[in-house]
């Protein structure tokens, strides 16, 4: 069997940003508002819009790259049978993050693609169809958005003046109690898009960020357009991000690495383990 071909992570990004941007203008935007919507067995809600994302991108990034791929829209044996097969190169893609947005017309959501090649990510393009940002990153080549270098702002406050993205739902009920009573940041928000909240931190846009578990596709492309913008990363138990788990990985991040040491020291004083 012929191994298909794979080119450097770095002359991919132009062809997958332009597959990302084709499918979002196809496929999701004119049904954005229009609509109708189910709940999947775990509560979460999908549309047509994902489920027709989805199979564009997946024939569409196939033909730049033949690999193995995982989408969010798949049942868990398929995405399980996926990671198997994809050790040498595995598309993961979600093709709307936060679905919930969308069926609402709240404008935050995106399209999220990663190429990744034994279980690490070494492309990541993330695009924003409201506002028109893609956030791309290959490996050892730096983050992006729309053509500038990350982050566009660097300037890192003091802890307790820090704007920080935290979702609360997914925390042990100990460490969300004493984030609601004592923050140790300035304020906090949660606009219901994971892979977005990782771009957000490489831009600079939030000094913080803590989510409680993500599944591998609102991670893939975040975290490495972070870690080229030079942030940093661990889970609430772990310092090796990667060494967490797979489907259900939680995450704390900052930009700025003074800040970062910080934030996990404040964090894992207060969290019960259970990672």
């Amino acid at each position: 069997m012929i191994e298909p071909v794979m080119l450097p992570a770095e002359e991919m990004l132009e062809p997958v940003i332009a597959v990302v941007k084709a499918v979002a203008a196809a496929e999701i935007m004119p049904r954005y508002l229009r609509v109708a919507h189910k709940r999947k067995t775990d509560g979460s809600l999908y549309t047509e819009a994902d489920i027709a994302a989805q199979e564009a991108l997946s024939r569409k990034l196939r033909e730049i790259y033949d690999g193995a791929m995982i989408g969010e829209e798949m049942t868990r044996l398929e995405q399980a049978e996926q990671w198997l097969a994809g050790d040498a190169g595995l598309w993961c893609v979600d093709p709307i993050d936060g679905t919930s947005n969308f069926v609402n017309g709240l404008p935050y959501f995106a399209v999220s693609v990663a190429l990744m090649q034994h279980g690490r990510s070494i492309l990541g393009v993330v695009y924003d169809p409201v506002a028109d940002e893609v956030f791309y990153a290959a490996q050892g080549c730096g983050a992006w958005l729309n053509g500038e270098p990350l982050p566009i702002k660097d300037r890192a406050p003091a802890l307790r003046e820090a704007m920080a993205s935290v979702d609360f739902k997914r925390l042990t009920p100990k460490l969300a109690e004493h984030l609601a009573t004592e923050p140790p940041y300035s304020s906090a928000r949660n606009y219901g898009a994971s892979t977005l909240e990782w771009c957000y931190t490489a831009a600079g846009r939030f000094d913080l960020y803590l989510h409680g578990g993500q599944k591998l596709w609102d991670y893939a492309a975040g975290s490495l357009i972070l870690k080229e913008a030079g942030g940093s990363m661990c889970t609430l138990n772990r310092d090796d991000f990667w060494a967490g788990r797979l489907w259900q990985r939680s995450v704390i991040a900052a930009l700025d690495p003074d800040l970062f040491v910080a934030w996990k020291a404040w964090l894992r004083a207060f969290h019960c383990r259970s990672d």
